[in-house]
């Protein structure tokens, strides 16, 4: 076999320098002319369908398979997801051998990211769970607001590639990390500007599936506001610290809606819509539409949810210190709140509606301490715990490597010695930019 194999190697590297030196040589190469076009059939005959309103997979199967064979698919189906749970609109691809007519597999679009491909074979019907593959990089963008942060990141010029759905998504992530500090529904000035590193998981189509903020500034009415991802443990379940290393948390929410307008302050005297009367408000209204998912401001436990007169459907949470939060005029509450419920910061609890005395789908929400009503918009609560005292070096070379990734963008200034340009209010030129 060994003088085969040299047999082989010596012909392979004669034949490659033939190859190499007849053209060097001036010696003509044979043409062989181009082969003939080869038209290959597909593989699969595919049929795409969408589940309708009221219809079950097995009904969409109707006269594809019979009985049995629709039990063995559904079967291998269960092994990843339920039948039962299936939304209107799911995307069915039905593969057939393009001569026989023969249903070979299905595949299942679940999710963005996942889908479930049944095949067939002689036995019957087994399944396989394939994940859309993604790539990570990191976004840099900066901007300055011209009117409201919403139109300065969907507008800048540089998130033009993203699509409009991912560039929101942008906004959502700003205004979930400084929410303790920014209320983006309220305290945004023309002038303002912004700044962060992203890292995201992008799809083959360029849609984000994921993503967090590495480091972001935001620089409200001259005061610069800063967020640093940390994860000691590497699990994923870091969270934000200032550059002091105190956590960017606060034991409340500065608003229970993700960045929504303020339509009713708190007041000892105000014209009620529906009443015709003048009368105190001990609450902010927040406008959003029906339907808007509302957040616990704080952990505790719910201490009362049903109707409660003018305020409707109401959930009323009682938290550490006193304190008690209201949620009034819902739509709806979330299927697993009710009477004793533990509720976690930022927990759903319920759906923006009009119930009770409302003119228009909003939420009436309202803050107590020790029984006494206060204004939310003016409480100053204490920040949650700093970084670890074991985990400051780790912390201290992250935070580092992360303000570093801010201040290459590009048309920023640095981070330790920031300075507010004089920038007119009225000024409308947008500054900044993003890169990959």
């Amino acid at each position: 076999m060994k003088v085969q194999d040299a047999r082989r190697t010596c012909l392979f590297w004669v034949s490659a320098c033939l190859t190499l030196a007849l053209p060097a040589c001036g010696m003509d190469v044979p043409d062989v002319g181009a082969l003939p076009v080869v038209y290959v059939p597909p593989a699969e005959k595919v049929e795409i369908l969408s589940l309708g309103r009221g219809q079950t997979f097995g009904q969409l199967l109707d006269g594809t398979i019979n009985a049995n064979e629709q039990a063995s698919l559904l079967l291998a189906f269960q092994d990843h997801a339920s039948p039962r749970r299936m939304r209107q609109g799911t995307e069915i691809t039905l593969r057939y051998l393009p001569d026989e007519g023969w249903l070979r597999g299905v595949d299942v679009a679940i999710s963005p990211d996942q889908t479930i491909r049944l095949d067939r074979d002689v036995v019957g019907w087994h399944s396989d769970l394939i994940e859309t593959p993604i790539y990570v990089d990191t976004l840099f963008a900066s901007g300055e607001i011209e009117t409201v942060l919403w139109s300065a990141v969907v507008n800048n010029p540089i998130l033009a590639g993203l699509t409009f759905e991912d560039r929101n998504r942008l906004i959502d992530h700003l205004d979930r990390v400084f929410q303790w500090q920014v209320d983006f529904s309220r305290q945004i000035r023309v002038g303002d500007t912004y700044r962060f590193a992203f890292e995201r998981e992008v799809r083959p189509d360029g849609s984000m599936r994921a993503g967090k903020l590495l480091a972001a500034e935001f620089v409200n009415s001259g005061t610069p506001y800063h967020a640093v991802y940390f994860d000691p443990n590497g699990d994923g379940q870091g969270s934000y610290f200032d550059l002091d290393g105190l956590s960017v948390r606060r034991a409340f929410l500065l608003k229970p809606l993700a960045y929504r307008r303020i339509s009713g302050r708190f007041t000892n005297s105000r014209y009620h819509p529906v009443l015709n009367t003048w009368r105190a408000h001990r609450g902010v209204d927040y406008a959003a539409d029906a339907g808007t998912e509302i957040m616990a401001t704080s952990d505790g436990v719910v201490i009362h949810r049903g109707w409660k007169g003018s305020f409707g459907n109401m959930v009323e949470i009682r938290h550490p210190n006193g304190f008690v939060t209201r949620y009034a005029h819902l739509r709806a509450f979330k299927g697993d709140i009710v009477l004793g419920t533990r509720v976690r910061q930022s927990d759903i609890i319920g759906y923006v509606g009009q119930t009770g005395l409302a003119s228009g789908p909003h939420l009436h929400y309202e803050m107590l301490n020790g029984g006494r009503q206060m204004d939310p918009l003016s409480v100053d609560l204490p920040a949650g715990d700093p970084v670890p005292a074991d985990d400051r070096v780790r912390w201290q070379a992250d935070k580092v490597a992360r303000l570093d990734l801010l201040e290459s963008i590009p048309r920023s200034g640095p981070v330790r010695s920031f300075v507010v340009d004089a920038v007119p209010a009225q000024s409308t030129e947008l500054r900044g930019g993003a890169h990959k």
